[in-house]
């Protein structure tokens, strides 16, 4: 078994800390562990997996554990796809397009989820003078492309939408800009394959305005409910969305879907979904399952199994005539 972790993003450490509490979790009695660290230059060290078939000798499943650009957007899952090497998690399209935000948003809304309303900007393609916003301030301004908060700036005036769009435009070309929603921050985990199951959900009471990477990981100051405190047809209806979600972008294996609820309305509306959460010892995803009784070992376990059952499926396609005949 491979463990990729690193990579050139800026959740390149959070990459690390998942990696190590996987490695500490993984029944090394069933498992053989090849660690490939990708440094942020983006070298492989001490080598790189090939993108070919029967070139990876060892390496009988992958488990990817890089967060962001180059590792959850379909980079990686290419790679391994041309590899002919099973993977835990999303494939190439689920990957790209959960990664993006305003994709994301896009196709939820087009299958009549909910979403909150949102611009998408093209770096150099506006002025942030003039921008014409279809909603009222306070905004959040986000990279389109990264996780953990990242970049991510709440503005509540013009001058501060000016200073946000400045600080996103700095990790991605793509900035989305979504109107502000005052309330409560939920998270679901979903596991599966062709039939998704959905935990219990939690929610998150931020220290700060909003959830913020400081307040993440590193300042401990934030509380989680787990469960979250929710009325029954509302825990029912949140992941009922959530696997909504995680199939409308054609999602396998695994992902965590974030949720905003209107402190006026109660209105649940999809933030964003992870194809590949943080797994450190205080991130949600693993936390969420053990509570809804998957500890941790064992979520590996259908992890793995789940990037076997797709491998599997995958290799009954045939990507020519030549290798029909030959059948």
């Amino acid at each position: 078994m491979a463990l990729v972790d690193g990579g050139r993003s800026g959740e390149h450490e959070i990459s690390l800390r998942s990696a190590e509490s996987i490695k500490r979790a993984l029944d090394r009695s069933k498992y053989e562990l090849i660690e490939y660290f990708i440094r942020k230059d983006g070298k492989w060290d001490p080598q790189p997996i090939l993108p070919e078939p029967a070139s990876n000798p060892g390496i009988d499943v992958v488990i990817p554990m890089l967060h962001g650009t180059f590792g959850e957007d379909g980079t990686v899952q290419g790679l391994l796809e041309l590899a002919e090497l099973p993977y835990v998690g999303a494939g190439v399209l689920a990957s790209a397009a959960s990664m993006d935000k305003g994709m994301t948003k896009r196709l939820c809304k087009e299958a009549g989820l909910p979403v909150c309303e949102y611009l998408v900007l093209i770096r150099g393609h506006f002025d942030p003078a003039t921008i014409d916003l279809p909603f009222d301030f306070p905004v959040f301004i986000k990279p389109v492309n990264l996780g953990s908060s990242v970049g991510i700036t709440k503005a509540k005036n013009r001058q501060e939408l000016r200073e946000g769009l400045e600080i996103a435009a700095q990790y991605d070309r793509k900035i989305i800009v979504e109107r502000g929603i005052e309330g409560r921050e939920f998270e679901c985990a979903v596991l599966g394959g062709d039939l998704p199951t959905a935990s219990t959900p939690c929610e998150i009471i931020p220290s700060k305005e909003f959830y913020t990477y400081e307040d993440k990981y590193l300042l401990d100051e934030a509380v989680i409910d787990l469960p979250a405190k929710l009325t029954p047809d509302q825990t029912s209806n949140l992941q009922r969305l959530a696997i909504a979600c995680f199939e409308v972008v054609e999602c396998e294996g695994m992902a965590r879907v974030d949720f905003l609820m209107d402190a006026k309305t109660s209105q649940l509306f999809i933030n964003e979904i992870n194809t590949i959460p943080g797994f450190t010892s205080i991130s949600m995803y693993p936390k969420m399952w053990e509570y809804s009784g998957i500890p941790y070992p064992e979520l590996l376990d259908r992890l793995i199994s789940l990037a076997f059952e797709r491998a599997d499926a995958r290799r009954q396609t045939r990507y020519s005539r030549a290798e029909v005949m030959q059948t």
